[in-house]
């Protein structure tokens, strides 16, 4: 997600078609199943209302990367979970000193992770500046700032480029304010139109992001040190969509997309068994 360090004018994690509304939850067969994976924490979006407070926490306000929306707090316009998907609306109307709302929800202070897999199964957007993300950051940030914490981008996409899905990983050697961030992109038609498994995968050894199944990014601890490799620690979840900014805003903004909503299935984090 290019974080940064929380909003300052030099800096630069999913919606439907515009209009849509929520679908009801598909059958899906979770890869609990698997022999060696124990499921950790989750969240099924079952219950209709607001997300729920012991399990995520929303940011607020105009955060990072010259965004354009507002992140809110509490306003079921913004967030919400309904008919089985938890959904981030992002809408075009003046609040605050943005021209745009949205949510971001992130798991800080509430849970964290070192190694194992985590799963989301969720549907992107679809239209000209929009940039929604799936991913995680070090619960260093604060203590050490950033790229210093780690940051792992399960997925980006950004709506002027429809038919990429983006994984990164960012560290103090590797980040994009160098130009060396590590990353891959995998072409896949349309995926707005679905639910897609957006995952991570997370050993002591490697880092490797899929879609759907399909290895997209591995990203391999070298041993050098803390600022190749900050991922012996904590990371948190951010789940957000933001609206045009640095990458998301390069084409501008189609405003007839709105109101859009990211729809999230669920999220399942899993660890792996010791043998």
């Amino acid at each position: 997600m290019h974080h940064g360090i929380p909003f300052r004018p030099f800096l630069a994690l999913l919606c439907l078609l515009a209009g849509g509304t929520a679908a009801a939850k598909p059958a899906v067969n979770a890869p609990s199943a698997r022999p060696g994976w124990t499921l950790v924490w989750s969240d099924e979006f079952d219950h209709d209302g607001a997300p729920d407070p012991a399990k995520w926490k929303p940011e607020v306000g105009m955060v990072r990367n010259n965004e354009l929306q507002y992140y809110t707090a509490g306003r079921r316009e913004n967030a919400r979970v309904e008919g089985g998907n938890l959904v981030i609306e992002a809408r075009k109307e003046p609040f605050e000193k943005a021209g745009y709302t949205s949510a971001s929800l992130t798991t800080a202070g509430l849970a964290s992770w070192t190694y194992g897999r985590v799963e989301v199964r969720a549907k992107v957007p679809g239209g000209r500046g929009t940039w929604p993300a799936i991913w995680m950051l070090g619960t260093s940030i604060d203590k050490v700032g950033w790229p210093a914490c780690g940051e792992i981008d399960i997925m980006e996409h950004v709506g002027y480029d429809p038919d990429k899905i983006h994984c990164t990983v960012h560290t103090n050697a590797y980040c994009w304010p160098k130009g060396t961030q590590r990353g891959h992109s995998i072409d896949t038609k349309a995926p707005n139109a679905d639910f897609h498994v957006y995952a991570m995968d997370w050993t002591p050894h490697r880092i490797e992001l899929s879609f759907d199944g399909a290895l997209v990014l591995t990203f391999t601890n070298e041993g050098k040190g803390k600022d190749v490799w900050p991922f012996d620690a904590p990371h948190y979840l951010l789940l957000n969509l933001a609206i045009g900014g640095g990458w998301g805003g390069t084409k501008g903004v189609d405003d007839s997309i709105f109101p859009c909503r990211m729809l999230v299935d669920h999220v399942r984090v899993y660890r792996q068994e010791k043998r």
